[in-house]
């Protein structure tokens, strides 16, 4: 599970740290490092920082590097897993960005190369966040003169094709909007996997799958039936491709092994290699039950300085939260602000103890949480460039509660937000109720969000349980799953931001810091979030509705005792929280709530929280949101040039391995489509 970085992206926090008696103080990076790169459409490209790599030992060097060609060979997966024509659409786009022989200085080719980055950004046709379909701004006649001025030879055409054969196949794909229109559609009452374009599923509905999935082995400690695959009808019967070597995806997954067969060779000590190899081995069998083992083996490495996520991992991409995503991240541990998350892990079990939950969803034993913070030394997948910044794994109830969880902070991605937001776009100004609300964010903004995150991860996923006989909730809560597990643990971090434990054991100074975090969470939660949509949208994306849940839902009940209210003042709208005490309350019995509609199995009155509360939008705030949004000198979107490692080569021996910085964006996914391009366009 991931917490997405919606908050950080949205408002304008101080990166200015705070006290240094407070655990986990920000690392320093270099002053002069610009952390912008470019901006298009909606999207800021950031640039962020490896402090500490340069102090790792030759064979901690080698690893990263290996692990890091491991994440970028899995590049095409996420491609095709998130609609069946991407990967014909972005080698099309590559081709002619590469070799169009036309004028590039007109304003349509600006449109073309908007487009391009887009769909590198969002890994496909649809958008990254919102899941709907995007069409080029220029025109089909200008797409056809691209095609014809480019090199012919290289665009993916059927055996015999002919290139205007070719530009009438791939002409709905890109133009039509209403050919495969949404990668997830959430609705309620729909087919939700009929309704969706991802490439998780072909020519099946949702209850010949659900039917499917119900006949495997469900009690006690069952994997996650369907997590690597894609289920589809053979001769009229349901059955899986399963995501594999000698498999579905095989071209990109044998690269994937070549790779961490020799990051096995340097690993840092005994327990990373035996997941390294366990890694393996699932990528070998494609069998679910070695996915478990390696997962086990993972959470039991907590010594190694370096450290790996690969595999197909998050399912918020699946309308009913079956289908993992293919990700990669590559780290190190952060010493320093690994204190405080550390510090928050090590009372794990007094938070569960003292939890508004019911006695009997509460975790009797909670078990092996290892926390930290990290730098990120590279991310690929569905985690890039758009990239969380809190990472809480593995996913399976069964796995966190008997064997524990690994709960990590992305340190350096979080420095590079909170940098590019101090240095302008005026969202908070604009966007914040009062001069003391303002100024308690620019002070105590980057703690509070740092806190809200290491808290969802490590306390928030890890805890609650489910009741015996329940299944997990992927499978009883379907559609409104991801939003109220995501839901779940936000409300966690809200309830104990407020409390003076985190004073006690020192990651926070004064209960100002939670004040900080309810300004600005209630102000994204009912406003500032909706700088994302477009006239007319609700919302479709798990943790937009996650946040618009809490904060409404506190809303709506705190109405009687005035808890928050909406003010407008010069014709502009704000929230104001007049009471945090009450407000810390409600949060409570909502968490109690949700856990309970978890524990339970309870479909139906989490799809009455999600669609009441977590769904509808004020369409006549959403317009002066817009336009207020418009004026500013932002972009409600930020994502990641990666950082590259340069092996150091000497007598076919690697001596030392660099890290670089690029600083385009584009030119990065030229040089990935180059050296990452190992799965065929599927004809």
């Amino acid at each position: 599970m991931k917490l997405n970085s919606l908050v950080l992206s949205t408002l304008l926090f101080s990166s200015l740290g705070y006290s240094s008696t407070v655990l986990g103080q920000a690392p320093g990076k270099h002053p002069t490092f610009d952390v912008n790169a470019e901006a298009f459409a909606d999207l800021q490209i950031l640039r962020y920082q490896v402090p500490g790599f340069e102090t790792l030992s030759l064979q901690q060097k080698k690893l990263a590097y290996y692990l890091y060609e491991a994440g970028l060979s899995g590049r095409d997966i996420i491609y095709d897993q998130k609609g069946k024509y991407n990967l014909l659409v972005r080698k099309t786009i590559e081709n002619i960005y590469g070799t169009y022989k036309g004028d590039k200085k007109t304003a349509d080719w600006q449109k073309f190369k908007t487009y391009a980055g887009r769909v590198w950004f969002s890994n496909g046709i649809y958008h990254h966040y919102g899941n709907e379909k995007f069409l080029p701004e220029h025109d089909f006649s200008y797409f056809t003169r691209l095609v014809k001025n480019s090199d012919l030879k290289n665009f993916p055409l059927k055996k015999g094709e002919s290139i205007d054969s070719f530009l009438s196949r791939i002409k709905p794909i890109i133009f039509d909007p209403k050919f495969q229109p949404k990668m997830v559609d959430l609705s309620p009452n729909i087919d939700n996997i009929v309704a969706s374009s991802n490439n998780f599923y072909e020519g099946v509905t949702q209850k010949e799958v659900e039917d499917f999935y119900s006949k495997f082995d469900n009690k006690g400690n069952a994997p996650s039936w369907g997590l690597n695959s894609k289920t589809l009808k053979v001769n009229g019967k349901v059955t899986e491709k399963v995501w594999k070597v000698g498999g579905m995806y095989s071209a990109a997954i044998e690269k994937i092994v070549v790779w961490l067969e020799k990051a096995v060779a340097v690993a840092e000590n005994a327990q990373q290699k035996d997941a390294l190899q366990k890694l393996i081995k699932y990528y070998k069998t494609g069998d679910l039950k070695d996915f478990d083992d390696y997962n086990i083996a993972w959470v039991r490495d907590t010594a190694s300085r370096l450290d790996v996520v690969n595999g197909f991992i998050e399912v918020y991409n699946d309308a009913i939260g079956k289908k993992g995503s293919f990700e990669s991240v590559v780290s190190l541990k952060d010493l320093e602000a690994t204190k405080r998350i550390k510090a928050i892990a090590n009372q794990a079990q007094w938070f569960e103890d003292n939890s508004p939950l019911m006695p009997e969803h509460k975790k009797k034993k909670v078990t092996g949480i290892t926390a930290k913070a990290i730098t990120v030394i590279v991310e690929s997948g569905d985690a890039a460039p758009s990239t969380p910044i809190g990472i809480n794994l593995p996913n399976a109830d069964w796995l966190r509660k008997e064997h524990g969880s690994k709960s990590v902070s992305l340190s350096n991605i979080i420095h590079s937000y909170n940098v590019a937001s101090s240095k302008g776009g005026g969202t908070l100004d604009e966007f914040a109720y009062g001069a003391e609300v303002k100024e308690r964010i620019k002070k105590y903004g980057a703690l509070s969000s740092d806190l809200h995150t290491d808290m969802h991860e490590c306390i928030g996923h890890a805890s609650g349980q489910i009741n015996q006989g329940v299944e997990t909730p992927d499978k009883t809560l379907r559609n409104y799953s991801s939003a109220l597990e995501e839901a779940r643990a936000d409300l966690v971090a809200l309830y104990y931001v407020m409390d003076p434990k985190l004073i006690e054991i020192g990651v926070m100074p004064s209960l100002d810091v939670g004040k900080a975090e309810y300004d600005s969470y209630i102000m994204n939660g009912l406003i500032t979030q909706l700088t994302r949509l477009k006239p007319g949208d609700d919302l479709q994306e798990a943790h937009m509705r996650n946040r618009q849940l809490n904060a409404n839902w506190a809303y709506q009940m705190g109405k009687k005792d005035n808890v928050i209210e909406f003010v407008k003042e010069n014709g502009k709208t704000y929230t104001k929280i007049n009471d945090y005490s009450k407000l810390r309350t409600l949060f409570g019995q909502l968490l109690r709530e949700i856990q309970r509609i978890k524990s339970e199995g309870d479909y139906e009155g989490g799809k009455n929280l999600v669609e009441n509360y977590g769904v509808k939008v004020d369409q006549e705030l959403l317009k002066e949101v817009l336009a207020r949004y418009a004026k500013l000198d932002a972009k409600p979107y930020k994502g990641f040039v990666q950082a590259k490692l340069v092996p150091v080569v000497k007598n076919n021996t690697i001596t030392d391995v660099k890290v670089v910085y690029p600083t385009s964006f584009y030119d990065q996914m030229m040089e990935y489509a180059k050296k990452y391009s190992f799965l065929p366009v599927e004809n």
